[in-house]
């Protein structure tokens, strides 16, 4: 039997420029009070571009948390007030320079919902045009373009270890 909780109390620990912290004091049928650490993000997208030639266009940069290189779809956070699809032609846009023609969710997901309540919304963009690229002051990433055969071979090959990645390139592969 599924039992849901009950706050009785929420109490924020750290509010940051990507997260914030809160730890929530809970009722749960029959077991009393328990606390709950949950990460708090707005949100972000990932773009599957896929060119005219069937090349996606990938990104490599280095993250921090893992503290190594990775390949990675263009991506970025959804600014407060921004919708998912205006955040994705922005990061796109951003990041590799690319516009799209067609742009369409593909799918949604929650990162790890145990402890965060972060959604990534996956959009496949196509109908490719290049332009110049505005990345953000912090930003530092080169941009790739790779048959998405090879790219899903990478991620069968666990050479591409980012979910968002790894999903939208599944996802691509079924599509297209």
């Amino acid at each position: 039997m599924i039992v849901e909780e009950t706050t009785i109390s929420s109490d924020r620990i750290y509010t940051g420029k990507i997260i914030s912290l809160k730890v929530d004091t809970v009722e749960v049928e029959n077991q009393g009070y328990q606390k709950r650490e949950i990460v708090e993000h707005g949100g972000c997208v990932g773009i599957v571009a896929i060119n005219d030639n069937n090349e996606i266009i990938l990104i490599k940069q280095f993250r921090k948390a893992i503290e190594k290189v990775i390949w990675e779809i263009p991506a970025g956070k959804i600014e407060a007030g921004e919708n998912p699809k205006e955040c994705a032609i922005r990061e796109l846009k951003e990041e590799t320079g690319h516009e799209a023609q067609n742009l369409k969710l593909i799918h949604k997901f929650f990162t790890s919902a145990g402890f965060s309540n972060q959604k990534i919304y996956i959009y496949l963009a196509t109908g490719l045009t290049v332009g110049e690229r505005n990345l953000d002051n912090d930003e530092s990433l080169d941009v790739y373009k790779m048959n998405l055969e090879d790219a899903y071979s990478m991620v069968i090959k666990n050479e591409i270890e980012d979910a968002k990645t790894s999903i939208g390139i599944l996802l691509a592969k079924e599509l297209i």
